[in-house]
């Protein structure tokens, strides 16, 4: 392992001056990719202190793949595709279960037991056991996404390939996240967290505790919390205005499984929809 991540940092290193269509080059950089695919090798991971890691060399293989790659054409009936990447293989063995209109590229990992409706897994990301991808949801580059988690209808997980030292969107364990939810640039969801409908969370957005009115964080969603989409108002040379905030509106217990339908009843009182 380590004699291929010193590999790839001088091949990133010396960039300008690689030769990609070395098959030695090729080979170093498709070896971490196969890792990305297989799971043995991952792009960030939460450390014993809670923090995420990101390892860059991995994130800097992405990118000289890009170069080390020609598009070509692909096809998989009725549909064509043309693409630098291909699409991942082998879904039966994983014991993943896509429907037709999904997709996943290669340097990709998909979990046994987790489900893609027609929605789409870029390069890098990371999607654990039992997870629901659902419709038109999208996990892009470098997403890490846990264990039971279930990305509703058109969630939006923002991808972080550039720079190779930026973390990238966590999704803890057992989240769950509502529909048309964007979660991006680095933004993090703690486990066992209740995302509302329509909720956009990056690293510059507040969250705020409605029960003490206190901001607990920016970009970060604690767990076992229920967030909602609000505003915050803000005084400018102009007047008066609102900024997109998060708000805690309720404290789940330690390891309490989701109710949806307990869910849907308490979020109905707040006038909110999950």
């Amino acid at each position: 392992m380590a004699d291929l991540s010193q590999k790839i940092v001088e091949l990133w290193d010396n960039r300008g001056s690689v030769d990609f269509f070395d098959p030695d080059v090729v080979s170093v950089i498709h070896n971490v990719i196969e890792g990305l695919d297989d799971g043995s090798l991952r792009v960030a991971y939460l450390n014993d202190k809670g923090s995420v890691v990101v390892n860059e060399w991995i994130k800097q293989a992405i990118l000289l793949l890009f170069r080390a790659s020609g598009a070509t054409t692909m096809e998989s009936y009725p549909f064509e595709y043309r693409d630098k990447i291909r699409l991942k293989r082998g879904y039966e063995s994983l014991g993943v279960r896509v429907v037709p209109g999904a997709s996943a590229r290669w340097g990709s990992f998909l979990a046994p037991g987790v489900t893609m409706m027609p929605s789409y897994v870029n390069i890098g990301a990371r999607v654990e056991e039992d997870t629901m991808v659902d419709t038109w949801a999208t996990v892009g580059s470098c997403a890490q996404i846990g264990k039971r988690v279930h990305l509703s209808g058109g969630v939006g997980i923002g991808g972080v390939l550039e720079p190779p030292q930026a973390a990238p969107v966590v999704i803890e364990d057992e989240a769950f996240i509502g529909s048309r939810a964007m979660i991006t640039e680095g933004a993090r969801v703690g486990t066992g967290a209740v995302v509302a409908a329509g909720v956009i969370l990056n690293p510059s957005i507040p969250v705020i505790d409605t029960e003490t009115g206190e901001e607990v964080s920016r970009g970060y969603i604690p767990p076992w919390s229920v967030a909602i989409a609000g505003s915050r108002k803000r005084s400018y040379p102009g007047g008066d205005f609102y900024i997109p905030a998060v708000l805690i509106i309720k404290r789940l217990n330690e390891g309490e499984r989701h109710d949806k339908t307990a869910l849907n009843a308490f979020l109905r009182e707040s006038g909110i929809a999950v």
